[in-house]
């Protein structure tokens, strides 16, 4: 489960990006969330995935 405050939402994603998931669609299936959704709710803070990098980062 995945929390629901943006900034430790996005901490806990980025690091199980670079953990453990190779990219935001397997995470997104482990997770059963949305691509859409979980981009949705990261933007609201500001940051984009960054599939270069396997990271949400700052817009």
């Amino acid at each position: 489960m995945l929390p629901n405050d943006p900034v430790i939402l996005l901490s806990v994603v980025n690091t199980r990006l670079r953990d453990t998931y190779p990219d935001l669609d397997e995470l997104c299936a482990a997770e059963d969330v949305s691509v859409a959704d979980l981009e949705q709710r990261l933007a609201a803070v500001d940051c984009r995935y960054d599939a270069a990098s396997n990271q949400f980062v700052g817009a």
